[in-house]
């Protein structure tokens, strides 16, 4: 597991929580990325959404037709975190669902975690980026205050961090994944493991000792064991 001292070098910038100023009108949050979000504005999954679906915080709002805000058990013990909506996820309004979503769920199946009751999903940034390209660090830092909503709402007791995006999003991890897959990180009093992307197992078809989809399959067995042991201890 990495130390304190590793985990500070990579991290990102924590956010302000103070509580909101006097004056501060939670109405206008979806309106620009320079209106901070207090930790807490959000009571439920419902609320955050309602933001969501109405926010200009970034360019990315002028291209979409849904917002991915997420899906699964708001009570989850894991939170998976995916880069950003691709076409399918757009058009349906639902994070995974496409090819890669399908290979997700199977995965979490293999080692019976159920995305029903088991993972609650969603993504660094909430609207599909043009042409399936990766975020930029704007986009990311305008959305990034919803996806630290959404985990303190779950309070999961694991995050899964699927492809360097996921990783740099949220704990400023700028390593590449195949350096820090299958690694058990500290990030702010949460245990996270960083995991290879579906997307990125479906242009590796092989599943030889060492392949990306073995290793995929060493990592998830490693954190269905992990949450075995979390939820025995607790």
């Amino acid at each position: 597991m990495a130390t304190n001292e590793q985990i500070s070098l990579f991290s990102a910038p924590a956010l302000d929580n103070s509580a909101p100023a006097e004056d501060f009108n939670a109405d206008l949050i979806p309106t620009s990325a320079t209106i901070p979000i207090p930790t807490g504005i959000y009571q439920t999954m419902n609320a955050l959404a309602v933001h969501c679906k109405q926010c200009q915080r970034c360019g990315l709002a002028n291209g979409r037709t849904n917002v991915v805000v997420g899906r699964g058990n708001p009570s989850a013990s894991i939170v998976l975190v995916g880069e950003g909506p691709g076409q399918n996820e757009d058009e349906q309004g639902l994070p995974f669902v496409g090819r890669s979503g399908q290979l997700l769920d199977k995965i979490l199946a293999a080692v019976k975690l159920d995305t029903q009751k088991d993972v609650y999903i969603c993504n660094v940034v909430k609207c599909r980026p043009p042409g399936n390209r990766a975020p930029t660090a704007d986009e990311i830092a305008a959305c990034r205050p919803y996806l630290m909503e959404q985990i303190r709402m779950v309070k999961p007791k694991i995050i899964l961090l699927t492809g360097a995006t996921a990783v740099k999003g949220l704990i400023g991890d700028k390593r590449g994944i195949t350096k820090i897959r299958g690694q058990w990180m500290e990030w702010e009093g949460y245990l996270c493991m960083p995991i290879f992307h579906p997307a990125y197992l479906l242009r590796n078809s092989s599943r030889e000792t060492g392949s990306p989809k073995w290793l995929m399959w060493q990592d998830i067995q490693a954190v269905r064991a992990k949450l075995d042991e979390l939820v025995e201890d607790s």
